[in-house]
């Protein structure tokens, strides 16, 4: 019986699946999103919320430059950076983790992450699932010149096409009067022997 052991096994050793789910967690605070397995995607949730955690409550001290904090304040700072790191074997990860990502969720309590079910995997029907980092709820909305941007650009585009249109007609012009220049031309060349002979 499986008393009180949380957690899947998903067919491997503990260091396997250590291992396993310390590259997951890297790879979704490097790229904020992954796609793998729903329940690789739900182990991966726990431990990538759980680290998360370790800077979020270190709250006001992440704002603060390294230089600014008091000895307590960097006593926590280090604390919670090898809490981390127990989880988390990548150091970039990590200290993206508590430049970027720690900050970004200081208001919100839990529910860091999302999954995003996709279907199956093709080949062994396995069912999968996006896991990614929630957005950021302050981040500020588009601007109004944003979002003219694309307009801009498609309008932008129109003008090129037509432009381009124009080109060709001039160009189709062009050699069309070239053709009756040439075919005048040869009409009057075939013409004059013909006026000579009647002299003759």
């Amino acid at each position: 019986m499986r008393h009180q052991r949380a957690g899947v096994h998903l067919s491997r050793t503990s260091a396997h699946r250590q291992a396993l789910f310390s590259n997951l967690v890297a790879a979704l605070f490097t790229h904020e999103r992954i796609r793998t397995t729903d329940a690789k995607a739900k182990a991966t949730r726990r431990l990538a919320e759980r680290t998360i955690t370790w800077a979020r409550r270190l709250g006001e001290v992440l704002t603060k430059k390294p230089e600014r904090r008091t000895p307590e304040e960097s006593a926590r700072v280090v604390h919670a950076v090898r809490m981390a790191r127990r989880i988390v074997r990548d150091r970039q990860a990590v200290m993206k983790l508590f430049d970027e990502i720690g900050p970004r969720f200081l208001s919100r309590r839990g529910g860091y992450t999302r999954i995003v079910k996709i279907g199956q995997r093709p080949g062994d029907a396995a069912p999968m699932s996006l896991l990614e980092l929630m957005p950021d709820a302050n981040a500020p909305a588009k601007t109004s010149e944003a979002a003219d941007e694309p307009k801009a650009k498609a309008k932008g585009a129109a003008v090129s096409a037509e432009g381009a249109k124009k080109a060709v007609a001039e160009g189709r012009a062009k050699a069309k009067a070239k053709g009756a220049a040439e075919a005048g031309g040869a009409t009057a060349a075939k013409a004059k022997p013909k006026a000579k002979k009647q002299d003759e």
